[in-house]
């Protein structure tokens, strides 16, 4: 009985090893963290790379909604599967269907976007080959509030507020826009603070933060992701149990 136990926690052992291995050497890459659709435009092109110098891979792409199901419309991915040579560069395709115009016009709407890259099959035996997944978040963005560059100049995130209700921060987004706190600092430029997990709050929605009021303080200051995969800080200063961002800095 010793032996087996220990047989099997060699395999997970290796198992894990493998993993870690074959996660830090991914074929496929993208060119970017998040999608941005503009509703104005009728598809987005994302540039995809193959990084292996020798083995050609397959790079498979589909959309999930917010639960995580698969989905056919109104986004579509094409091509749906593509072959992409040792080295070399290509694109895929996300494009918008009719049933587009059905989301809401007022607010972004939120999706994901999946790309699975796929080895060839080796000629060696008793060979681990794992595909492995890139799943970014997909904001579909509708014309009417398609940010402009005095948008982008003078953050929409800056606009949420923080409300104290009892050791917990709830955070308020009045915007027609998601906002995604990643990271709460001890100070503008400071140490991340431990136990913070990240949350994304919908349009004109709110959420709570889950790491406690006293641990974040009495002029908390988080962190977010804008649309270029920046991480812009925003500190606050409370009155009361009412908080609103006072100074900012650009993060990293």
């Amino acid at each position: 009985m010793m032996s087996v136990k220990h047989t099997r926690l060699s395999v997970l052992a290796v198992a894990a090893v493998l993993l870690a291995s074959a996660q830090s050497h991914a074929a496929i890459a993208l060119d970017r963290t998040r999608v941005i659709f503009n509703g104005a435009e009728k598809s987005v092109s994302l540039n995809v790379s193959n990084l292996n110098k020798e083995l050609p891979y397959l790079a498979q792409g589909w959309i999930e909604d917010q639960n995580g199901e698969k989905m056919s419309s109104p986004l579509v991915v094409l091509p749906p599967v593509q072959r992409i040579e040792p080295g070399d560069k290509s694109q895929v395709k996300i494009q918008a269907l009719p049933p587009i115009a059905a989301l809401p016009q007022d607010r972004e709407s939120v999706f994901y976007f999946n790309l699975r890259e796929i080895p060839p099959r080796s000629n060696r035996q008793n060979v681990l080959q794992i595909a492995l997944q890139t799943r970014i978040k997909l904001f579909y963005r509708p014309e009417a509030i398609y940010a402009s560059q005095t948008d982008l100049t003078n953050p929409w995130q800056e606009k949420i507020t923080l409300t104290r209700r009892g050791d917990h921060y709830e955070v308020h987004n009045p915007t027609a826009y998601y906002v995604t706190i990643v990271d709460a600092l001890s100070g503008l430029g400071g140490k991340s603070l431990n136990g913070f997990s990240p949350l994304m709050v919908a349009p004109k929605s709110q959420g709570t933060l889950g790491l406690s009021a006293s641990a974040l303080g009495s002029a908390p200051v988080l962190s977010y992701i804008n649309d270029y995969g920046g991480r812009p800080q925003l500190q606050f200063s409370c009155s009361g149990t009412e908080c609103r961002v006072t100074k900012t800095a650009a993060g990293n």
